[in-house]
């Protein structure tokens, strides 16, 4: 990035814009990857909680304190500068969901009863397509609400969760 921005300048103090607008143009993308990016490590971090929960049918606070962070991290970090538009739209969760479903699966196998299930027989005894449904609710949740409403939102969502009641009466 350090080279972009030296060609940037020198591109504008030349009179080059045209060059320096392609620049900007360059730099933008790369930051949104960089967004992207981290968005998608919060992602794989819910969906491993989403998927124990599933496995082991139950929920315990640090899982709930794992899964409000991302969420909440997702939102932040999901929320273009403007303040208006997303980096990521409420339709277009799905693709990403797939891809960190996969990059969930071999850490949570190594989490759930100790590591009983390899990352193979984890991903038979999953459903799939609960997981990133539950998921994808959580996300849309951070286009309904304030960053201060959101917590107890999710709470509300994490208690219809399998073991959510237990949890919820703690």
């Amino acid at each position: 990035m350090i080279q972009e921005l030296v060609d940037l300048k020198k591109s504008i103090l030349n009179g080059r814009y045209e060059e320096a607008l392609a620049i900007v143009d360059e730099l933008e993308g790369m930051s949104k990857q960089a967004i992207i990016r981290n968005i998608e490590t919060f992602l794989v971090r819910l969906l491993i909680h989403l998927i124990k929960n599933q496995v082991e049918q139950r929920l315990i606070n640090s899982w709930v304190a794992s899964i409000v962070d991302s969420i909440r991290q997702i939102k932040k970090l999901n929320l273009k500068d403007n303040k208006t538009s997303y980096y990521i739209k409420q339709d277009e969760w799905i693709e990403f969901l797939q891809d960190a479903f996969e990059g969930a699966i071999a850490p949570a196998s190594t989490e759930i009863e100790q590591g009983k299930y390899n990352p193979i027989k984890l991903k038979q005894l999953i459903n799939k397509d609960e997981v990133i449904q539950a998921a994808q609710s959580f996300l849309d949740l951070t286009y309904l609400y304030s960053s201060e409403e959101l917590p107890d939102i999710i709470y509300q969502k994490l208690a219809l969760l399998p073991g959510g009641d237990e949890w919820l009466n703690q």
